[in-house]
């Protein structure tokens, strides 16, 4: 699989250069590649590269930024997804003192790729005036600037700067989501539930305050209060569970579970199985733990769910997972015993030992 940071590459540099150009034949694309292409350029990450494309350019556009922002507009529809956040990103770094100049561009950029961490210092810099400007993008007619509102405000943003005052207190934001929690776009729907979901690790009490308010007025409402809750059902919030039809597991007895092999070196997959049966009908969500070894030889646990379902009265349902060891760029393993358990509406029902090596 390619590495993200393989998005800027040589072709695109190239178009980048064309497109630019086209807009700007003065482009001083000497100087932009003498800035770009030192020797750390193969070593450097994807956010890494986009930021040096980025000082790159301001070497080489003109330095008023209104003319540089005209330029870049008229390049931006050239880039999508990841290879386009270089835009906003020039926003980002030079644009903080031309409020009104910035604002329009990252409303602009973000419909072609996302100015999500570009509005990260504009937060920083003047919450209230901020939150007032994404509380006027929740309704706007593109649904690339109304997730942008719910995106850009996330208490904990992959990759974005930390907001401390949203952290401490994310109520602000609560304004925000109410006005997209029935939004047509599934897009925008998806952003809304990973900001509640964030709220809740620190403060479930205002996911619960929005789940009273909202749950069961509308499907689209509906599909975001359940996929915001996802933490707070993998902890084994009792109130959340309940929420959703989960009641206790006193019924339910799993039987025959089994974990091979005992002893797996680390980039091989354990295989488990198991049966569980009702003695009355039931909706069941069911999960797996592992306690995982860390580098310190401390543990840490993961949840992984596996189904949710409904077991009708004296039913016997099978289920069989595997398991990879395989180390990944988000997760690594290290040897040592790590503990498999079965999760039913969350209760843990049986665990077991195996040793990775």
């Amino acid at each position: 699989m390619a590495d993200l940071k393989d998005i800027y590459n040589d072709e695109l540099i190239s178009r980048l250069i064309h497109h630019i150009k086209a807009s700007c034949p003065d482009f001083n694309q000497d100087r932009f590649e003498e800035q770009l292409l030192l020797e750390d350029w193969p070593e450097l990450a994807l956010k890494e590269r986009m930021r040096r494309i980025t000082a790159s350019l301001y070497e080489a556009l003109p330095k008023q930024y209104s003319e540089a922002l005209a330029i870049l507009r008229d390049t931006a529809p050239h880039f999508k997804g990841l290879s386009g956040i270089l835009f906003p990103d020039y926003v980002e770094l030079y644009g903080l003192a031309y409020w009104e100049e910035s604002i329009k561009a990252l409303e602009y950029f973000t419909q072609y790729s996302t100015s999500e961490f570009a509005v990260r210092p504009f937060l920083l810099l003047d919450q209230e005036k901020m939150i007032a400007q994404l509380l006027a993008w929740a309704e706007h007619e593109n649904e690339h600037v109304r997730r942008l509102a719910s995106e850009g405000s996330r208490p904990r943003l992959p990759w974005g700067k930390s907001i401390p005052a949203l952290k401490a207190d994310p109520s602000p934001i609560l304004p925000i989501l109410e006005k997209l929690m029935q939004d047509e776009s599934l897009y925008v729907r998806k952003s809304v539930a990973n900001n509640l979901n964030d709220i809740s690790k620190t403060h479930p009490q205002l996911l619960k305050k929005v789940a009273d308010q909202w749950y069961g007025i509308h499907p689209h409402t509906d599909w975001i209060i359940k996929h915001a809750y996802r933490t707070l059902l993998k902890q084994g919030d009792k109130q959340a569970l309940a929420l959703f039809g989960y009641g206790n597991a006193d019924s339910i007895l799993l039987y025959d579970f089994t974990c091979q092999p005992s002893r797996i070196p680390i980039g091989e997959n354990i295989e488990f199985s198991f049966y569980i049966h009702s003695d009355r009908e039931q909706k069941v969500r069911i999960e797996y733990a592992i306690d995982f070894v860390k580098a310190r030889g401390q543990r840490h646990q993961k949840v992984f769910k596996i189904a949710e379902t409904t077991i009708r009265k004296n039913e016997t349902k099978s289920y069989k997972k595997n398991h990879s060891f395989k180390n990944l760029t988000t997760r690594k393993h290290y040897k040592g015993i790590h503990t498999l358990s079965v999760i039913i509406n969350g209760e843990a029902k049986n665990s077991l030992d195996f040793e990775v090596c």
